[in-house]
């Protein structure tokens, strides 16, 4: 979560507590004890009870362990034998995210609801504007009919006085591909034939019942067993710490990865590739070509824009490059990518060069967990070999640029940006399909901002975005 809220501090906290255990070499012994030492007897209850609380940091410990809510089979099954099973498995499986229904509030289906600032004026615009005649005025005031209600608004954008309110349910109301809708019991579920992995569900949800299943526990295994272990950072990590990019690399190796490799040097073949692609593509009269580097978009067209999948480049992204290279590089290690998508999660068990994949947020336990500062830690000595186009690739418009420098001069680009994939934008992809374009490349990043305005980041997308522009500037 980007904004700080007592529901992402708790997930935070229990993603270092948990790290620390595995490190300590404590994890089985010491991962019940954490339920009780998180909400103490004692202590005021957010819900009903410590006792519904404590349930909730159970399944939230489920998830930090990589196991989902949903695959619980015996209630009395202890987050101990949850945690062996993590401690032993060298397979991560689907899905990547996890619906915790004990934390679920089950919150009323979205509506328009009047509030007391309702004047009951002579002009009643709500009244005479409502398409289903769902609006009476009594006692001096407006009603909405639910049972007539269609809730489009209308009446919201008319009122005078901005007396009448949208109550959303923030999940649903976040998902901009209808994959989030409640069951028989009111409680929200995901249907992952819809869904795009784009995790803003999770970010939206005020009670963090939404969660990911992490792999922090496979990667601080590895670690604390001396085993190669490679992080793959990508270019958006680079804002993400209050420190040089340098020094993030120290203190990821002091955490004890055994190497460090940009993932901008993966971008760099994908954004030659795609360049190549690109000029092939047009001259031969297709009318435009889209990046391939955001797995939410692709995941996107692939269920809900078919049509659009012919125009998608066929070029692998920069993390099934920089996997590649970390599997050539250092033979037999582990590959971690380190970023800010949910989505790479999914990516990463589609393909065969990543093993793992850690949110930035995730990154930030280990090191706190390991008690490593990144502002006093001694730059790494590993100088990437990146370009500087490669380096920006997590900032909106960072893909055009970099396509841009490998092109040959052939064919002039005209690029366009699909900044944010929403309602509206995911119909404008599909729109273009068919009609008249008048560019030929266009870049389409989930994310406002672009990566730095993932999910999984610790820093607000303006204040990563500012500090990668200050990190590389030539």
């Amino acid at each position: 979560m980007l904004s700080d809220n007592n529901a992402s501090k708790i997930i935070k906290k229990l993603l270092v507590e948990t790290a620390r255990l595995c490190f300590e070499g404590r994890l089985e012994e010491g991962i019940d004890r954490l339920v009780i030492d998180t909400i103490p007897k004692k202590s005021n209850a957010n819900r009903c009870c410590v006792h519904k609380d404590r349930a909730v940091i159970k399944y939230r410990l489920m998830a930090i362990l990589g196991h989902s809510a949903e695959e619980e089979e015996d209630e009395l099954k202890r987050l101990s034998e949850y945690a062996g099973q993590t401690l032993q498995r060298e397979e991560i499986s689907e899905p990547v995210l996890t619906v915790i229904d004990e934390a679920c509030s089950a919150c009323p289906a979205g509506r328009h609801f009047v509030t007391n600032v309702c004047r009951g004026c002579v002009a009643r615009p709500c009244m005479v504007n409502c398409p289903k005649d769902a609006i009476q005025i009594h006692n001096g005031r407006a009603e909405i009919d639910e049972d007539k209600c269609v809730n489009c608004g209308i009446c919201l954008k008319v009122c005078p006085y901005n007396a009448i309110v949208e109550i959303p349910v923030p999940c649903e109301n976040a998902c901009p591909v209808g994959a989030i809708s409640k069951d028989e019991s009111g409680k929200e579920q995901i249907d992952y034939s819809k869904c795009i992995f784009c995790g803003r569900c999770m970010t939206a949800c005020p009670f963090g019942a939404i969660m990911e299943r992490s792999q922090i526990i496979d990667v601080a295994r590895k670690l604390a067993e001396g085993r190669k272990v490679a992080a793959l950072t990508a270019p958006s990590a680079a804002g993400q710490f209050p420190c040089e990019f340098s020094q993030l690399k120290g203190a990821i190796l002091k955490a004890g990865f055994s190497e460090v490799l940009e993932v901008a040097e993966g971008a760099d073949i994908t954004a030659k590739k795609e360049a190549g692609e690109f000029e092939e593509k047009i001259s031969e009269g297709q009318k435009f070509m889209t990046s391939s580097c955001c797995p939410v978009y692709k995941e996107a067209a692939k269920k809900h824009i078919p049509e659009l999948c012919e125009f998608i480049s066929d070029t692998p992204t920069p993390m099934e490059f920089a996997g590649r290279k970390a599997k050539e590089k250092y033979p037999g290690c582990t590959a971690v990518f380190i970023g800010p998508c949910i989505a790479k999660r999914q990516e990463a068990l589609e393909g065969r060069s990543i093993d793992h994949v850690l949110t930035c947020e995730e990154l930030g336990a280990i090191l706190v967990a390991k008690d490593i500062f990144v502002r006093e830690t001694e730059p790494a000595e590993t100088p990437g070999q990146a370009s500087i186009e490669a380096r920006k690739f997590g900032a909106s418009g960072g893909v055009t640029e970099a396509v841009k420098a490998n092109l040959s001069g052939n064919i002039q680009i005209k690029p366009e940006l699909i900044d944010g994939l929403d309602n509206k934008n995911i119909k404008k992809l599909a729109d273009i399909c068919t009609g008249k374009t008048n560019f030929n490349f266009v870049e389409v990043m989930n994310c406002k901002g672009g990566c730095v305005g993932g999910p999984g980041n610790l820093s607000t997308p303006a204040r990563a975005a500012k500090r990668i522009e200050k990190t590389f500037e030539p």
